[in-house]
């Protein structure tokens, strides 16, 4: 019985976009549903990008890639083509030797994988500023009350104490009264008796003259 020698294949499996986003089980099922007949061993199966076509295909202007890759009998490739054309889920295919492709290579992010890690990435990022605008309100608000509790108590403590009684107008001040002589001091008291004093002196001197005339 001859031994059956297999080659590792990549294979770009083009379908229609709409499909592919609507029922993507159904898409790769009918793509591992041709490998199969073939008895190709499928080793990875992934979304590589969505693409717009360079021209239409089957009245299509954008479709989905498929990156495939599997171990099949060379002989048999010409089979997996052949079904290609006969799908009705399948618009094209690209299928490429592969003997030297290593499993990190296989492995490798596509750029539906890149796109995808930075859509997230994109959305983490949206969700940590909502995350941080949300606690920065709270903090706000929590900061606002607890100055609005304090304002009456800030009121009550700085309370101007109560002024002293203005003085009314009927209160005249001392310097307004008239001075009495127990108010005035000893010299003036005396200086004023000393002038009743003299004032009759003069008098009688003044009577003398006018005898004498």
């Amino acid at each position: 019985m001859e031994t059956v020698v297999k080659r590792t294949y990549e294979g770009l499996f083009l379908v229609d976009s709409g499909e592919a986003a609507a029922d993507w089980k159904q898409v790769t099922g009918a793509i591992e549903k041709i490998l199969s007949r073939s008895e190709a061993e499928v080793v990875s199966l992934r979304k590589w990008d969505d693409r717009r076509l360079a021209y239409e295909i089957n009245k299509k202007n954008r479709g989905t890639y498929i990156l495939a890759y599997f171990d099949c009998d060379p002989d048999r490739i010409g089979s997996i083509e052949r079904d290609v054309q006969l799908s009705e889920k399948v618009i094209r295919v690209l299928i490429l030797r592969t003997d030297r492709m290593t499993a990190e290579m296989m492995d490798k992010a596509t750029p539906a994988m890149v796109e995808s890690a930075a859509a997230e990435a994109r959305v983490a990022a949206a969700e940590a500023r909502a995350a941080e605008a949300i606690a920065a309100a709270e903090a706000k608000a929590a900061e606002a009350a607890v100055e609005a509790e304090a304002v009456p108590e800030e009121s009550e403590d700085t309370k101007p104490e109560d002024s002293p009684p203005e003085d009314s107008d009927d209160a005249k001040p001392e310097d307004s009264l008239p001075a009495t002589s127990a108010d005035k001091s000893p010299g003036e008291s005396e200086s004023a008796e000393s002038v009743d004093s003299v004032e009759p002196v003069e008098s009688e001197a003044a009577e003398e003259s006018d005898d004498k005339e």
